[in-house]
């Protein structure tokens, strides 16, 4: 394990390397091994359906291939052998560019070969585009959850490659518990990763969503509306009686903790003490919360 771990490291290390402008050599494809570096038909280039990234902005694509048009493509596309189709090439990192060079006209593209995993082709599309902030939070999200769930990555591991903090990956997976709708959202823009957060484990999120961003609501009041919503269902105590025996500012800064802490607390004030309670989902969490508290 440790050997993977360094391979991996040195992998995340070495990308500005992969997308150096190497010099280009015109060679036939049958010639084209695992370290070449040549020029290939555009058309011999396929997208890798397992790229993180799902969105491409139109007016991007537009000035990047009329950038093209004037200049060329000036940096090579990093490719593999096509497990699909042995006579072409997946795109590893440079479909933004791929897709700009088409868009453009044309007809050849400087690559660049590397004989990568699946693991490591995922991997390596991650940094690039994290490094490039070119990934919206969900797609960054969902990347890391398949290097997790299908690659046998941990959350330690990914966070020394990707280069985040151990917390950053494990906030960013639980963006994926929130409603489809919701998501739909932050994967435009009209939600920022601090109005999602606010949102996670809430059961109406989406209505939230909506009045977010129906009312342009920043990150502060966006907290403040979801700890009013909490307080609105405090009808009860657990002893049954009503919302005017329930000390609300308790049960708001409850939920103001839980939202700075993302995780579930609860207050139990009695008297001029009382018990703090932090509940945590997963071992990665309990690790969270401890580096927060400089444990």
């Amino acid at each position: 394990m440790n050997e993977v771990l360094r391979s991996r490291k040195q992998l995340g290390r070495g990308l500005s390397a992969l997308l150096a402008d190497d010099p280009v050599d015109e060679v036939k494809q049958n010639d084209l091994s695992p370290g070449s570096t040549a020029i290939a038909p555009t058309s011999h280039l396929e997208a890798n359906p397992d790229q993180p990234r799902k969105t491409f902005d139109k007016d991007d694509l537009d000035a990047l291939a009329a950038s093209i048009k004037e200049k060329g493509l000036l940096q090579p596309i990093l490719v593999r052998h096509n497990p699909r189709n042995p006579d072409g090439y997946e795109i590893i990192a440079g479909e933004r560019r791929w897709r700009a060079a088409q868009q453009a006209a044309l007809h050849e593209v400087p690559i660049i070969v590397r004989d990568f995993s699946d693991a490591e082709t995922l991997e390596v599309a991650i940094i690039e585009n994290v490094q490039r902030s070119d990934l919206n939070p969900v797609e960054e999200a969902e990347g890391y959850v398949r290097l997790i769930d299908h690659h046998d990555y941990t959350q330690e591991q990914l966070a020394q490659v990707i280069g985040r903090s151990r917390s950053h990956i494990a906030n960013m997976t639980r963006l994926l518990k929130l409603p489809d709708a919701t998501l739909d959202y932050l994967r435009s823009g009209d939600l920022t990763m601090g109005h999602a957060r606010a949102l996670i484990g809430k059961a109406d999120a989406d209505r939230l969503a909506d009045e977010i961003v129906k009312h342009g609501l920043s990150v502060r009041d966006t907290e403040k509306l979801a700890a009013s919503d909490t307080k609105a269902k405090t009808k009860k105590n657990v002893s049954g009686k009503t919302a005017e025996t329930v000390d609300v500012d308790t049960a708001a800064l409850a939920s103001d903790l839980s939202a700075a802490l993302e995780a579930k607390v609860i207050i139990n004030h009695r008297g001029k003490g009382g018990t703090l309670e932090i509940s945590y989902s997963s071992l990665e969490q309990l690790d969270a919360l401890c580096e927060r508290f400089g444990i």
